[in-house]
């Protein structure tokens, strides 16, 4: 049976994840900051981009997101916890569909799309939960 720590445990940790999504979305790169720990690694890789950790992942996505219309929005959905025994870390997975505008190169734009989960392993934190680990994994795109 799931406790009220438990539900608050994941409310906490969910509220991180749409932190993510709207932080990203909305090119407001400092309120990662509010989701990854300092020494955090974030791996990119399966969508083209890079693996390092947050603080140069942070300044790459602020440098190549504008690419991509400033108009993103992209949703998460089916979220899964493994809390570990001591309860200060979780594994979460959650599936992700990001669809973007970009350039078509003739003056208009096109829809690209990603698809795929967000695996974070989130720790608990004087600051409240941050994911020291996320690795996008892609199931599938679209328009590229």
């Amino acid at each position: 049976m799931t406790d009220l720590q438990e539900l608050i445990d994941r409310a906490e940790i969910t509220d991180a994840i749409t932190r993510y999504t709207l932080s990203v979305d909305e090119g407001d790169f400092d309120r990662l900051d509010t989701v990854f720990t300092p020494d955090a690694h974030v791996d990119y890789t399966e969508s083209g981009g890079i693996a390092d950790a947050f603080p140069v992942v942070k300044a790459w996505l602020a440098e190549n997101l504008p690419a991509f219309s400033a108009h993103r929005v992209h949703a998460v959905a089916q979220i899964d916890f493994v809390f570990a025994g001591s309860r200060d870390e979780a594994d979460v997975t959650a599936y992700f569909h990001n669809p973007m505008r970009i350039s078509d190169g003739q003056g208009g734009e096109r829809v690209v799309e990603v698809g795929g989960m967000y695996r974070h392993h989130f720790v608990r934190t004087p600051a409240g939960w941050r994911s020291n680990r996320l690795h996008e994994q892609v199931v599938w795109t679209r328009g590229f």
